[in-house]
C-alpha cells in the first residue's frame, strides 16, 4: 500500500467541514472521548504509537473505556522506557496500529475528541490513518491544555501540565505517563474546567472549542452581540453607539455567521477595529439568499459603512461612449443620456475604461484628440496622424462618411452585437508584435483585448436581462417548497418562499401584488446597479432554477460577445501567470 502524504495542521475547531457533533449541543449533553497516547517520542509519521487509552463520558458519567498496548514496529528508546515503564518485551505480543485503528475509530464516532496538548495526540492518530488507508473522521477537538490557559490564572496554577492540573482539581486518578491513567486524569480535569466555563457564559461545545482558542479581549468582551440572532437567511448590520452602520454582511444563517466574528478564525485588523466600535447587531430576515445578497448591496450603497470595502460607491461607475458630431471620439462619462446610442460599460473605475478605450484605439482609427472639429475649419494634425495612427479628420483627409464606416461603426457593432472585427484587429497586432519579439508590447495589447472583451460580454449579458419587463423564477428550497423571485428590468422587485407541499402559485401571486413598481430606462442597467443585476443573473443561471413566467424572450445576440468567453479566459489566465512570474 502506498503511503499517504500527511501534513500536520491546526485543530479544526468550528470549521464547517468538521464532522460529528453539532456545535450548538450543550456541554452536559455532549459525548466526549478523552484520549491519551504513549509514543516512542518521534515525529508523527504514521507509526511510533506504543499505547492508546481512551475514556468515553457524557454528563459526568463514564460510558466506556478502550485501552491497549500497540506494537510500534521499532525499538523503544531507553528514556521512554524509563519515563513510561513500557518495555520492548511488553510490546512484542501487542497488535500493530493498523489493527487497533478500526476499533478506535468506531469508539470515537459521533463524539468530541479531548486530549491534553491535543495537536500532538491528534497528529499521531491522523498520520496513522493516512499511512494505513483509514479515513480520519475529522471530529471536533477540545484541548484541555488550551482551555486551562483561558480558564485558570497564573495565581491558581504555575503551569498547565497535566500533573499540575490533576493536583489542582484533585483528580481520582493521578497521571503516570501511562495512556489510560493519563486519560482518566484528563477526564477529571475536563470536568473541572467545564465547571469553570459557566462564569464565562460558555454553555455549548462550540463555544468551549472557540473559547479555548486565541480570541482577542475585544472579541471576548463583545461576543454577547451575537446572542439572540435568528438562524435564517438575511442581512446583519453592526451598528455603533450612535446607530451608524459600521459593517453590513449577508449569510444564509445570520446567527452562525455573526458568531464567527467572535472566534479565533477572525483575524482581519479592520474587523477587530470594527468590533471595538460596535454596540449592537441588527438582523434583517430575508426570504432566501438572493434577497439577502440584494439587500446587502442596497444597504452598503445607501450607507457606505466604513468597514465595508466592496460595493460602497456604485455612483462612481463610468461609461465609455461615442460622442456626437461628424467625427466622433471616445469619451469617459459618469452618466448616460437618453440620446447616447453607442456606449460601453459600466466600468468600475476610470482606469478600466481607459484600458478598453486603448484597445479600441489599437483596433480602429478613432481619433484621440479632444478638439471639437468642424466641417468647415481645418485644425492642425497631431503626431498620431504623422505616425499613421489617425486618419487626420482634423485636416479633412477623410470624409465623415468614410470615418464613420472605418472608425465609429466598428465600435457601435462591437458594443451592440459583434466585436469580431475589433478582436481580429487586436489579435493580428499581438501576433505581429510577438513575431518581432516585442513581447512586453504584445502583453499590453493582450490586456487591452481582455478589457474590451470583459466589458462587451458584461454589458450584453446585463442588457439581455434588464430589457425584460418582468420575469418570475423559482428554485427548490433546502427545506422543501420553492424560493421565488420576481425581477423587473434587472431589479429584484419581490421575493418569497412557498411552503412545502403547497403549490407555489398563490405565493407568487402574493409577491406580484406587493412587489416594487419598476420603470425601465436607458442603458443596460436602467433600474438597478450592475452588481445587483449580476447577482440576479447568477441566481437565474443555476441549473436548479426554473423560469416560471417571462414577459418577453430572454436572449443574447447569436454573434455577440458571449462567444469570446474562452478567449477572454485565456487572456486573463495569461496575464495572471505573467504577474505571478514577475512577482516571484
Amino acid at each position: 500500500m502506498a503511503q499517504a502524504e500527511y501534513v500536520q495542521e491546526a485543530l479544526a475547531g468550528l470549521d464547517p467541514a468538521v464532522g460529528g457533533v453539532d456545535p450548538a449541543l450543550p456541554l452536559y449533553a455532549t459525548t466526549f472521548v478523552v484520549v491519551d497516547l504513549e509514543t516512542t517520542g518521534g515525529a508523527p509519521d504514521g507509526g511510533g504509537i506504543t499505547e492508546i487509552g481512551a475514556v468515553k463520558v457524557r454528563g459526568g458519567e463514564q460510558l466506556g473505556v478502550l485501552a491497549t498496548l500497540v506494537n510500534p514496529g521499532q525499538p523503544i528508546p531507553p528514556f521512554i522506557t524509563v519515563l513510561t515503564g513500557i518495555t520492548q518485551a511488553m510490546l512484542v505480543p501487542a497488535p500493530p496500529i493498523e489493527q487497533v485503528l478500526p476499533s478506535f475509530l468506531e469508539f470515537i464516532d459521533d463524539a468530541v475528541l479531548v486530549a491534553h496538548n491535543a495537536p500532538y495526540d491528534v497528529g499521531f492518530l491522523k498520520a496513522a490513518c493516512a499511512k494505513h488507508g483509514y479515513r480520519w473522521p475529522n471530529p471536533r477537538v477540545l484541548d484541555t491544555a488550551a482551555l486551562a490557559r483561558r480558564v485558570l490564572t497564573r495565581d491558581e496554577v504555575p503551569n498547565r501540565k497535566l500533573g499540575t492540573l490533576a493536583a489542582y482539581f484533585r483528580t481520582a486518578t493521578q497521571p503516570t505517563h501511562r495512556a489510560l491513567d493519563d486519560a482518566k486524569a484528563t477526564v477529571d480535569v475536563l470536568h473541572g474546567l467545564i465547571g469553570r466555563l459557566g462564569g464565562h457564559r460558555v454553555d455549548t461545545v462550540g463555544d468551549a472549542i472557540e473559547f479555548a482558542r486565541a480570541v482577542t479581549p475585544t472579541q471576548r468582551r463583545k461576543r454577547h452581540l451575537a446572542e439572540g440572532l435568528p438562524k435564517v437567511p438575511g442581512v446583519y448590520i453592526f451598528r455603533a453607539a450612535d446607530d451608524r452602520p459600521l459593517y453590513v454582511g449577508t449569510s444564509v444563517d445570520i446567527a452562525t455567521r455573526v458568531r464567527s466574528y467572535f472566534t479565533a478564525g477572525e483575524k482581519r485588523a479592520r474587523i477587530s477595529e470594527m468590533l471595538a466600535a460596535a454596540e449592537r447587531v441588527e438582523a434583517v430576515e430575508c426570504a432566501h439568499s438572493l434577497e439577502a445578497e440584494v439587500r446587502e448591496l442596497r444597504l452598503i450603497a445607501a450607507h457606505a459603512p466604513p468597514y465595508n470595502r466592496r460595493s460602497k460607491y456604485p455612483e462612481r461607475m463610468v461609461w465609455l461612449k461615442l460622442t456626437d458630431g461628424p467625427y466622433p471620439r471616445l469619451s469617459i462619462v459618469r452618466d448616460l443620456s437618453p440620446t447616447d446610442t453607442a456606449y460601453l460599460g459600466p466600468f468600475t473605475s476610470r482606469r478600466a475604461a481607459e484600458l478598453a478605450a486603448a484597445g479600441f484605439h489599437d483596433a480602429v482609427p478613432l481619433r484621440q484628440c479632444t478638439h471639437r472639429l468642424s466641417l468647415r475649419t481645418v485644425t492642425p494634425a497631431c503626431a498620431l496622424a504623422e505616425l499613421g495612427r489617425c486618419p487626420a479628420p482634423c485636416e479633412h483627409r477623410i470624409t465623415p462618411e468614410e470615418y464613420d464606416d472605418s472608425a465609429a461603426a466598428p465600435f457601435r457593432t462591437a458594443t451592440a452585437s459583434d466585436p469580431q472585427p475589433v478582436v481580429d484587429a487586436l489579435l493580428t497586432r499581438i501576433d505581429a508584435l510577438s513575431r518581432e519579439q516585442r513581447y512586453e508590447e504584445a502583453a499590453v495589447v493582450r490586456s487591452r483585448l481582455a478589457a474590451v472583451l470583459r466589458a462587451t460580454v458584461r454589458m450584453q449579458r446585463l442588457a439581455s436581462l434588464t430589457g425584460i419587463v418582468e420575469l418570475a423564477a423559482a428554485r427548490p428550497a433546502a427545506r422543501g417548497g420553492w424560493e421565488l423571485a420576481l425581477v423587473r428590468h434587472g431589479r429584484l422587485a419581490g421575493a418569497g418562499v412557498s411552503p412545502p407541499g403547497v403549490h407555489p402559485r398563490p405565493t407568487l401571486n402574493a409577491i406580484r401584488a406587493t412587489a416594487e413598481t419598476v420603470s425601465g430606462g436607458h442603458g443596460p442597467v436602467p433600474a438597478a446597479t450592475a452588481e445587483e443585476s449580476e447577482r440576479i443573473l447568477s441566481w437565474l443561471e443555476r441549473p436548479e432554477t426554473r423560469l416560471v413566467e417571462i414577459s418577453s424572450g430572454w436572449s443574447s445576440p447569436a454573434g455577440g460577445a458571449g462567444r469570446f468567453r474562452d478567449l477572454l479566459a485565456k487572456a486573463e489566465s495569461a496575464a495572471s501567470h505573467q504577474l505571478s512570474t514577475e512577482r516571484s
